[in-house]
């Protein structure tokens, strides 16, 4: 926000001592490619970093050029009491000159203009009504610099003239409906310094103390020493302290007046174009909605506390100097100000509509340290710290504001809802207010998560905090992993899967159009964190990749060893690039996959619904995957489940897996969750894939379940005479924090038994009379987010098979049969070819799907009535 001038300053009118004109000057002065012709556009009455200048007008001289050799300038001033006196000004260029002893050089990788310091540009004299002076030496790179400069070459004792700004992420633009005003990188740092290096023209202001305040000036000698520099304005001030150093970041809760209203970020715009909130002596650096925690809920067992988000109350976040004004604009473009002392100091502004508080400074530094209860052991987890109004506090290095746009933020954060939250080794230092601090911890869904409220004193120096275990279903042989993750480095991904408890994450390397992620950290060998390549074991990532088509679908390639499965995309956009032809199925990647020793999930059930009911057919897939971002917003697909049920209802034996296809800080690793049971066997990466096939398994995003169907567990196959009989179910439910409240058992994909549970921990038994062939399973409702109908987790499938008699619904089968038929029907008319060989190869893997289930259902006398969209024995167009 442009904001009125401070009126803290008095401008000095120059103009009738401008002796040259700016754009005339080439000794040192001259423009350069990439320059914008900012300085130019300097004319007349002026507002930076909220301070006001008098520059020079479009005729005749606008500058003051100090020249060697040259007389003073004196500038006469009606008797003028001031703490100091503002320049801005600035040294002619001087070209960087070639280190001794080298000779001819090549070009610099960083260049080192402005680097020169300590010669003496010119001396100021301040006169005084006594007829006393001052004499004020004004050195390179201190008081003032060069136009032109490299990175890093910043002066001492001046500041650019323009102040910082604050940049909106890339993602928040367009939100808001308008154009990124920054390049991506800037948008995620969210400011800038004003500074232009590498490219671009600078002017400088610095301000010249005077040593005696009390004393008026009568006139200012400004002398040329030893190199030309210009003066363009001067400005003076009476305020008591450094006019240009400002305070470390504050925050005040303000109510907002009337017709100011929050963006749909729930924020005030505070990006250098809006017109919203700023400051004239400082900088807003956000301003967003108070957050009011219900204290009861906090301390309750409730699994997710939101906040309720204020619609008129913002946190102001600023640095600004102690005499700094704080102005909102009104949607009626009406100003509303307030004095910033007034504000911090008795939190209301006096006659004006603003009324705000000051936040406690988060100020007291706080080592933060999360062990195991019992044994002490220091531990990953998931944190999130608030203070007393609601205000966020992070941890030293991570972000105030977790940016949860896609491909943004890979930091180890993670935003749910309106709370954001950090991934830490066990161990962090956090800047923290005195006063109540408010703390979240969870580590999984076998660890007691925590919530507590602590007071920080100005004694504190350490919080510990003790994770209590109390569910051990790793000891009995269970593993939990998340098949599907995206554009985190291995490495985060290790911490991100240690603090949410998931053994095994699997990162899929990807391609999306023109851009490929995590192609890099494909090996085909490396199992991070496993114990042969340094780690624990006890906690896993593997690189493998999703490779994906628009229209046929998207197939997991997990684990296999070797070179890339390539390409990772084809047949077009959005997945591939355009242009890109259909090089391969994926029946073609998933046999690749299998000769490679790797694992073959189809992803996100129940979509896409194409080639991946041909692959299923084949017997090419080893799982398939329930999918959630964040369980939070959506848990368990029941359309994901009915897609699984309809391969089982026809025969097919699938496990299921689940993962969350994170690709933002707003999806949850592990959210969605697979565990797996090993079987006795140690847990390795190879391990856990063979027990993924072997199918005894269940998907969870809390509570945790097993089945057992005559002592049988998922995975397994009962016989029974073709008489058929009765059989025992047995189930139990564990959560620590996720509450089951129904729990049915699935026979065929119809609900046969239900029980309500009003417990964290519940079990049964059903005796069930079987005279077809069939599966069962459980499936468990539950809700993160307390919603009645959701699904919590599902167990995979134990067959029972009654004498000869298939499992097999024909109405299933043709439905499966008519995916097949369209994706046939794709690959004759739209798919984009590379050459008829090789496109006939492909096609035949999906004709030999169509036949054999086709040749299934006449084999099995199954009346049915399908109309394909084209015929498999003839290819035409449509």
């Amino acid at each position: 926000m442009k904001t009125p001038s401070s009126p803290h300053f008095a401008p000095v009118d120059l103009q009738r001592y401008f002796n040259a004109g700016r754009l005339e000057l080439d000794e040192g002065f001259g423009s350069r490619p990439g320059d914008t012709g900012w300085i130019d556009s300097l004319r007349g009455p002026q507002t930076y970093r909220g301070i006001p200048f008098l520059f020079g007008a479009n005729a005749g001289a606008d500058v003051l050029a100090l020249r060697p050799g040259g007389l003073p300038a004196v500038i006469a001033l009606p008797p003028t009491l001031a703490s100091y006196v503002l320049f801005v000004q600035v040294v002619a260029d001087r070209p960087p000159v070639s280190p001794q002893g080298f000779g001819e050089i090549g070009p610099a990788t960083l260049p080192v203009e402005g680097n020169s310091l300590g010669d003496r540009v010119s001396t100021y004299v301040l006169r005084y009504v006594d007829s006393t002076e001052v004499d004020v030496p004004v050195l390179r790179r201190f008081a003032v610099q060069q136009n032109h400069i490299s990175w890093s070459a910043s002066p001492f004792a001046a500041l650019p003239l323009r102040g910082p700004i604050v940049h909106a992420s890339t993602g928040e633009n367009c939100a808001l409906g308008r154009r990124a005003g920054a390049s991506f990188f800037h948008g995620e740092t969210r400011t800038e310094s004003g500074r232009m290096d590498r490219q671009g023209e600078n002017l400088w202001l610095y301000a010249l103390q005077n040593p005696y305040p009390e004393k008026e000036l009568t006139a200012l000698s400004l002398r040329a020493e030893q190199e030309l520099s210009l003066v363009f304005a001067v400005t003076t001030t009476r305020l008591t302290q450094h006019p240009l150093r400002l305070q470390p970041r504050r925050k005040l809760k303000m109510r907002l007046p009337p017709g100011v209203h929050l963006n749909k970020l729930g924020e005030l715009d505070v990006d250098h174009r809006g017109e919203q909130i700023g400051m004239d002596l400082g900088t807003v650096i956000s301003a967003r909605a108070v957050l009011d925690y219900a204290r009861s809920d906090w301390l309750g067992d409730k699994h997710d506390v939101q906040p309720v988000r204020s619609e008129d109350e913002v946190i102001v976040e600023y640095s600004a100097h102690p005499d700094a004004r704080l102005y909102l604009r009104s949607d009626d473009g009406r100003l509303h100000l307030a004095d910033l002392r007034s504000l911090e100091a008795a939190g209301n502004a006096g006659d004006t509509s603003l009324e705000a508080v000051p936040i406690a400074p988060a100020t007291r530094p706080v080592k933060i340290r999360i062990v195991e209860k019992g044994n002490g052991v220091r531990v990953a987890a998931r944190l999130h710290v608030h203070g007393a109004d609601g205000e966020y506090l992070p941890p030293k290095g991570h972000h105030r504001k977790v940016n949860a746009g896609r491909f943004e933020d890979f930091a180890g954060e993670f935003t749910n809802g309106l709370n954001q939250y950090v991934y830490v080794d066990g161990s962090c230092e956090a800047d923290l207010p005195i006063g109540p601090v408010f703390v979240e911890i969870s580590r999984g869904f076998e660890v007691r998560p925590l919530r507590r409220i602590v007071q920080v004193t100005a004694t504190t120096e350490e919080l510990t905090f003790e994770l209590d275990r109390v569910l051990r279903w790793r000891e009995q042989g269970w593993v939990s992993s998340d098949t599907h993750v995206h554009f985190l480095s291995p490495h985060t991904a290790l911490l991100e899967g240690k603090a949410e408890g998931v053994n095994v994450v699997n990162l899929l390397a990807a391609q999306w159009g023109e851009l490929f992620t995590n192609v890099a950290d494909f090996d085909g060998r490396t199992t991070l964190g496993a114990k042969h390549f340094g780690g624990d074991g006890e906690f896993l990532v593997r690189v493998g990749t999703e490779n994906r088509m628009q229209v046929l679908g998207h197939i997991s390639l997990l684990g296999y060893e070797g070179e890339i499965i390539n390409p990772l995309s084809c047949g077009g956009p959005n997945e591939a690039a355009i242009g890109d032809p259909l090089e391969a199925t994926m029946a073609d990647w998933a046999e690749r996959c299998r000769q490679q020793g790797g694992l073959v999930v189809m992803p996100h059930a129940p979509n896409p619904q194409a080639e991946r009911a041909a692959d299923i057919v084949l017997g090419l897939v080893d799982a398939i995957e329930m999918m959630s971002f964040n369980p939070r917003t959506a848990q368990i697909s029941a359309f994901g489940l009915a897609d699984w049920y309809r391969y089982l209802n026809i025969g097919y034996h699938l496990p299921l897996v689940a993962g969350s296809d994170k690709m933002d800080a707003a999806a949850l690793l592990g959210g969605s969750r697979t565990y797996v049971q090993l079987g006795g066997c140690d847990f390795t990466y190879r391990n856990w894939m063979d027990a993924v096939r072997s199918g005894d398994t269940f998907i969870t995003v809390g509570p945790l379940v097993e089945v057992r169907v005559e002592g049988r567990r998922p995975g397994s196959a009962i016989a029974l005479p073709p008489s058929g009989g009765t059989i025992t179910i047995d189930w139990r439910i564990e959560s620590v924090s996720v509450a089951p409240t129904r729990v049915e058992v699935i026979r065929n994909g119809i609900v046969i038994d239900e029980v309500r549970c009003s417990e964290l921990s519940c079990n049964g038994q059903l005796a069930l009379r079987i005279t077809e062939s069939c599966w069962i399973a459980i499936r468990v409702r539950g809700s993160v987010a307390g919603r009645e109908a959701d699904i919590a987790a599902h167990t995979s499938a134990v067959y029972v098979k009654v004498g000869d008699k298939p499992v097999f619904a024909t109405a299933d089968a043709v439905s499966i049969l008519a995916q097949i038929e369209g994706s046939i029907a794709y690959m004759d008319t739209l798919a984009p070819r590379t050459d008829e060989a090789r496109h006939s190869r492909l096609r035949a893997a999906l004709e030999l799907a169509h036949h054999r289930l086709h040749h299934k259902l006449h084999e099995l006398g199954a009346i049915h009535h399908h109309a394909p969209v084209h015929s498999v024995h003839t290819e035409r167009e449509h």
